[in-house]
């Protein structure tokens, strides 16, 4: 017998489950979690707790003065971050919750 609580899941995500599966969906949903990791190490990056990583880029500012690779570098990097945080959290999210709802219409059919 099914709770109250696992048949309005069963139909909430019978309505939304394809709706969940695409990818702008799942980038917009898992954003928040990406651009909290990017501000974090850049946090850190900035920070400067790290002496021989802010020793060797400024090794490499010197013989090369132009900051302009670097921050390409950088924000090239942070965008993957972001994405790649984002639809990987929202895909497990929704693997989670098909995973659930698999079990749960096992559960109907076997009573």
């Amino acid at each position: 017998m099914l709770t109250q609580e696992e048949s309005r899941f069963i139909e909430y995500w019978e309505a939304n489950r394809l709706r969940r599966k695409k990818f702008s969906k799942q980038l917009a949903l898992g954003l928040p979690l990406g651009v909290v990791i990017v501000v974090g190490i850049f946090f850190s990056f900035l920070s400067g707790w790290h002496k021989q990583a802010e020793i060797e880029i400024r090794s490499q500012a010197q013989s090369t003065p132009d900051y302009s690779t670097i921050i390409l570098v950088l924000i090239v990097a942070a965008l993957l971050i972001v994405v790649f945080t984002a639809v990987f959290s929202a895909r497990h999210k929704w693997d989670m919750h098909e995973q659930r709802y698999r079990e749960l219409l096992a559960k109907r059919e076997h009573q």
